[in-house]
């Protein structure tokens, strides 16, 4: 869109480099279009949205410092910028210690390859994709794994079990085994309400449930061990027989 290369415009004339990653660039080659732009900043994240709410005659709608990023609304699109970083977690807090980093370095930390994808903004690389994870391939392939060890990936943010199988659920994409195997080890993560809140967990299920064939969802959090820990009570269907007239099925999947 031309606000978007109005922010590589601005960028080129205030020496930042900045990228469009994630979910944007994702649904992009998906062919779905997305209100959501995240933008990565080498540098100074929170600075540089200054520098485009200044250009655009607005302010910015928000400011979270210490995750160094900072939310702008226009009329149709919510842009969220961040500094490219590094992050370690406390293992029983969901305060990340947040250190400056390089694209590559930014893009390793994030959920799965197909989210770990950057498109360039500046002039000299300007829609020139990053794809240091073969992200792109796993789009083309409907496949969801994580950029790191998945066991890594999910301690960092045990939230992310969630999130493979909410987007297995409404892309209709395959776990990749070693992910799935990763979600099956460590789903008691999500039983830590220290580090993953119960609306952020609900919030996945919701999705999962608003999705064109929820059954997939479903059958996933049950196969991998997830639905016994989120929502016991329909685990628990599992394997009640119902006999009534020509009913002869698992209530499970039943319901």
């Amino acid at each position: 869109s031309n606000y978007i290369k109005k922010i590589g415009k601005i960028a080129d004339e205030n020496d930042y480099r900045v990228f469009v990653v994630g979910g944007f660039v994702r649904d992009l080659i998906l062919g779905i279009e997305d209100k959501d732009i995240d933008i990565m900043v080498l540098g100074d994240g929170i600075k540089f949205a200054e520098l485009v709410a200044k250009e655009s005659g607005t302010k910015l709608d928000a400011v979270y410092k210490n995750f160094e990023t900072a939310l702008l609304k226009t009329a149709d699109l919510k842009i969220e910028f961040a500094s490219a970083r590094k992050e370690s977690y406390e293992r029983n807090s969901r305060k990340p210690k947040v250190e400056t980093a390089t694209l590559e370095e930014d893009l390793s930390r994030r959920d799965f390859t197909i989210n770990a994808l950057a498109l360039g903004l500046n002039k000299d690389n300007f829609g020139e994709l990053t794809d240091s994870f073969n992200g792109y391939q796993d789009i083309e392939d409907k496949i969801i794994k994580t950029p790191l060890d998945p066991e890594k990936t999910f301690e960092d943010d045990p939230l992310r079990i969630m999130r493979a199988i909410r987007f297995a659920s409404v892309l209709n994409f395959k776990i990749e085994e070693k992910t799935f195997q990763a979600i099956m080890k460590m789903n008691q993560r999500l039983k830590d309400e220290g580090v993953v809140s119960q609306e952020r967990i609900t919030n996945e299920f919701l999705q999962i449930l608003m999705s064109d064939k929820p059954s997939i969802g479903l059958d996933l959090l049950f196969k991998s061990g997830v639905m016994d820990i989120i929502f016991p009570e329909i685990s628990q269907l599992e394997g009640v027989d119902q006999r009534k007239d020509f009913h002869h099925k698992n209530v499970f999947y039943h319901t």
